[in-house]
């Protein structure tokens, strides 16, 4: 089977869980895996299209590219809707990006419509009754961080690691941070704010506390780990989480994680076994920060289970869900194993 992704030849700054997957359908068997281009894209021969963010495929920097872009976007729907190609998507995200143009709404919702089979990278995520799904659980990040060096971690340091967006509520982070007593804890942020009135924000907040710590730059993977492994327990405070990767990353470098309760998050807390997954309810408070402190204090596994986290076998599931997303096109059977063995929704 001729397969074609869609992202490019991976670059320095791209998801390592794209880089991995990447690598993890390059050794299998069976498929021949194309990275995207457009000329291939548009005009080659290929048996299944595998899309993960596809609003990456119509943005651009500069209007005119943009423009391009979404018009060259317009051909490629057309030609899946005219040829027996199948459409494989997976669901990184519940809900799609904020701030979409009525064009870019309706271009996202072409891909849905045209879409075969659904690939989940979580057992909790929830879709619509019917539409055929294969459950792939999200790769740990210990093959990525193997060999990079790891720091001690600070005794009573709380650290946030990441793109810093307004969802990932850092300053409410801050602002419970503040409310701790003692000179023992200290927290760390890490990472680049997406805006300068952001940037400014955190900023603003840090300077009434000292024990606050800032670094509002990119981060290399090296820096990465570093900032993520001093810290005793990685606060991840999102108002909204689904799948996250930083959770995984902070597990997989063996760092406890504080985080919202929901379903995905209490599936995963008992995944990986007790002590390394705290979560709060509501909106965080001084209270939570001061539990989970004291929380991972106690004693614990060495390292979080991550065993069904492996990439050992992610290529050979993705090129069954593919196998299968073509059945489906062309009105053949549909039944392939999920993530586990089992088969999953048809």
């Amino acid at each position: 089977m001729r397969i074609l992704q869609s992202f490019p030849p991976p670059r320095p700054t791209t998801n390592p869980y794209i880089i991995m997957l990447d690598r993890a359908l390059a050794a299998t068997e069976g498929i021949e895996h194309h990275r995207f281009g457009w000329r291939r894209a548009l005009a080659g021969r290929y048996d299944a299209i595998h899309f993960h963010w596809p609003e990456t495929l119509f943005n651009a920097r500069s209007p005119l590219r943009r423009l391009a872009k979404r018009w060259l976007f317009v051909a490629l729907i057309l030609r899946l809707r005219v040829s027996r190609t199948a459409v494989v998507r997976t669901v990184h995200n519940l809900q799609p990006p904020t701030g979409l143009t009525p064009l870019q709404r309706w271009l996202l919702s072409a891909v849905d419509l045209r879409t075969d089979l659904r690939i989940l990278i979580g057992e909790t995520t929830e879709l619509p009754p019917g539409l055929p799904t294969v459950t792939i659980l999200h790769g740990d990040y210990r093959p990525w961080f193997a060999g990079i060096t790891r720091r001690s971690p600070i005794p009573g340091r709380l650290a946030f690691v990441g793109l810093i967006r307004r969802y990932k509520g850092v300053e409410t982070l801050i602002t419970s941070f503040r409310g701790l007593r003692g000179d023992g804890v200290s927290l760390a942020v890490s990472g680049n704010p997406t805006s300068d009135e952001l940037a400014d924000e955190i900023r603003g907040l840090a300077a009434e506390d000292p024990r606050v710590v800032l670094r509002l730059e990119f981060l290399d993977d090296a820096d990465f780990v570093a900032a993520m492994t001093e810290g005793s327990l990685v606060a991840l405070p999102y108002r909204f989480m689904h799948n996250s990767g930083s959770v995984l990353a902070a597990l997989s470098l063996d760092r406890p994680v504080l985080v919202p309760r929901n379903d995905a998050n209490e599936a995963l807390a008992t995944e990986v076994g007790p002590g390394w997954i705290s979560m709060y309810d509501g909106e965080l408070d001084t209270a939570a920060l001061d539990a989970a402190l004291d929380e991972v204090s106690r004693p614990r596994a060495p390292h979080p289970d991550l065993s069904r986290r492996g990439w050992e076998r992610t290529g050979e599931r993705h090129a069954q869900a593919y196998a299968r997303a073509v059945r489906l096109r062309r009105g053949g059977a549909s039944a392939v194993p999920d993530a586990d063995g089992e088969p999953s929704t048809p």
